[in-house]
């Protein structure tokens, strides 16, 4: 019968090869508890870019709820390029300006003044090819856009979305219909005749 220091050492080296065959890093479990980790790290990483995504569209669609002018069921579509032009292009103009007011003379831009400036001839680029945005040109869209409460998201897909550009800027193109709209089928592209705009855009 083996000494009980030997049977103790001999369960204490099964102890350690087990576990060693359990965390080695070559080994299969290893390998699958990796692959978990990837897959539970690539699903969170989606998740994140999804949730940025509806952040960011929900945000752009508040900023032209608050741009409706009241009282109105519908504005024109040279209306909706002004706020396009004197609102949304520029809602980042005062802070490029006290950036640039705070830099010294011969210093680089601060980086919050490079990103807003990215940011701005992204907004313009957008715009010069193709910008969406609820229709507000739309009153039955108009109307509903004025129930919508707490940022939902999910109430977007009521609304019908366009598309415009300062490239053509009489041409709308229908990107959404509205969830609950009836669509004639010869509706997806409209020429607009231009039109003098009224004086229902709040001034910058």
């Amino acid at each position: 019968m083996a000494p009980k220091s030997a049977a103790k050492r001999t369960e204490d080296t099964g102890d350690i090869k087990k576990k060693e065959k359990l965390f080695h890093p070559h080994s299969r479990k290893a390998g699958q508890l990796e692959r978990a980790s990837l897959r539970k790290t690539k699903l969170a990483s989606a998740s994140t870019k999804r949730s940025w995504k509806t952040i960011n569209k929900v945000d752009r669609v508040q900023f032209f709820y608050h741009s409706l002018p009241a009282n109105v069921p519908s504005i024109s579509l040279p209306e909706l390029h002004l706020i396009v032009q004197k609102l949304w292009l520029t809602r980042h103009d005062s802070d490029i300006e006290l950036e640039q007011a705070a830099r010294r003379k011969g210093r680089p831009k601060s980086t919050k003044e490079t990103k807003l400036l990215e940011v701005k001839l992204q907004d313009q680029e957008e715009y010069r090819s193709g910008i969406e945005v609820p229709d507000l040109t739309h009153p039955p869209t108009v109307e509903l856009f004025r129930k919508w409460k707490n940022g939902d998201p999910a109430y977007l897909s009521l609304l019908r979305f366009i598309r415009i550009s300062s490239e053509h800027p009489n041409v709308v193109t229908i990107a959404r219909h509205g969830s609950q709209e009836v669509v004639p089928v010869e509706e997806d592209m409209m020429m607009v005749e231009p039109t003098i705009p009224s004086t229902t855009i709040p001034s910058v």
